[in-house]
């Protein structure tokens, strides 16, 4: 009698964990393919364009940007050591890296320093960032900049903290316009 009990019980005990393991497992994948998701980040198109001044404004805009991307929690920041003009973006070449990448985002920076004086190479500490901001299909999202001379009417300070405050300040823009646009961006996802 004690046989014909036991059983059943064992039984459903192990369709019980079999169906959890696979309802655990699906839950974890979309998860992990939620993670994996990067945006990426080109170079940015440094105004005026002058070699020695890029590699300094490349390190500064990539640390401000690895330090706001920890707010958006599901995505990670891919940097391309590729170069895509601000003014005539080439969508083809956007559409490639997102598709190669597995980032449903792109976007595509410039900097633009102030020129001071006479001289050729002398500029001033206050620059302008702008990005554009595309989706996997090459679609136009949002567009922003932030001028840190008359956000901030940041006089004093080094080139690289304006970068940072500029960088920062546009992705903040760039967030805004995106959550008051967000459902036809919403929109535009679900019809793919």
């Amino acid at each position: 009698m004690m046989k014909l009990y036991f059983l059943p019980f064992f039984v459903l005990s192990i369709i019980s964990v079999t169906a959890c393991k696979s309802v655990k497992g699906t839950n974890l994948t979309a998860s992990i393919d939620s993670k994996n998701q990067n945006i990426l980040y080109f170079n940015p198109e440094v105004f005026p364009d002058i070699e020695e001044i890029k590699e300094p404004t490349y390190s500064a805009f990539y640390a401000a940007v690895s330090g706001k991307i920890d707010d958006y929690r599901h995505y990670k920041m891919m940097r391309v050591d590729s170069y895509i003009s601000f003014d005539s973006v080439d969508v083809e070449a956007i559409k490639e890296f997102c598709r190669n990448n597995n980032a449903p985002f792109a976007i595509v920076p410039k900097v633009k320093y102030f020129k001071v004086g006479l001289g050729k190479y002398v500029f001033s500490n206050q620059v302008i960032v702008s990005m554009k901001l595309y989706d996997s299909d090459g679609n136009f999202l949002a567009e922003s900049d932030y001028d840190t001379y008359k956000k901030n009417a940041r006089i004093l300070g080094s080139a690289e903290n304006s970068i940072k405050i500029g960088t920062e300040g546009v992705m903040n823009f760039i967030s805004k316009d995106l959550t008051k646009n967000k459902k036809s961006i919403v929109k535009n996802f679900q019809t793919r």
